[in-house]
């Protein structure tokens, strides 16, 4: 198992199957009563899965919802529902690129706590996009990131590259989540601007 919660146990590295869980991502959100955008997640990582293991099985909990995401039962992504591209970013600390992003696309940007939850927005049509480069670690998006690859979206780091879990070192310091049309605009920005 890799967790937030417990001491990382190198054995992860050498088995064939990784729970990766955040019980509760959004502490901050979750610690602000009514605030809905917090989140729980659970991921299952197989070696067998791809050249470097993949993520196969994921759910994501947004319990003040009362809904659960999950790879068993993928969601339909509705029709987009807005004239303007939406970024979900986070609402205590949007990395400053997203801005930059958000005015060559005629973005909207849409504040948000748990990184589940913005992923799940994209899901949910709330968003289009979820861009993030501040620093995650594999448990913050492993359980989004497999909800949102069944429902059909893209997802990579922000240079395109694939996103690699199970590592030793747990850090994912970037993420792209966004419907498949967006992809490249978001990718090809990234590439010419970078993140600083």
């Amino acid at each position: 198992m890799l967790s937030e919660e417990a001491s990382d146990d190198r054995v992860r590295l050498e088995a064939d199957r990784v729970w990766i869980i955040d019980p509760l991502d959004g502490t901050r959100e979750f610690s602000e009563p009514p605030r809905d955008d917090w989140a729980v997640h659970v991921a299952l990582w197989e070696k067998g899965a791809g050249e470097k293991g993949d993520l196969t099985v994921g759910a994501v909990a947004q319990p003040a919802l009362g809904e659960t995401f999950n790879t068993a039962m993928p969601s339909v992504v509705p029709p987009r529902t807005s004239a303007r591209p939406r970024i979900a970013v986070s609402r205590s600390r949007p990395p400053a690129f997203v801005e930059a992003l958000a005015a060559e696309l005629d973005a909207e940007l849409v504040p948000m706590g748990s990184a589940g939850v913005k992923v799940m927005s994209v899901v949910r049509d709330v968003a289009d996009a979820y861009v993030h480069a501040g620093g995650q670690y594999e448990w913050d998006n492993a359980a989004p990131v497999a909800v949102a690859r069944a429902a059909g979206l893209f997802c990579s780091r922000v240079d395109g590259s694939e996103l690699v879990y199970n590592k030793d070192d747990v850090q994912l310091p970037d993420l792209i989540v966004c419907r498949p049309e967006l992809a490249d605009a978001i990718v090809d920005f990234v590439k010419r601007h970078g993140v600083g």
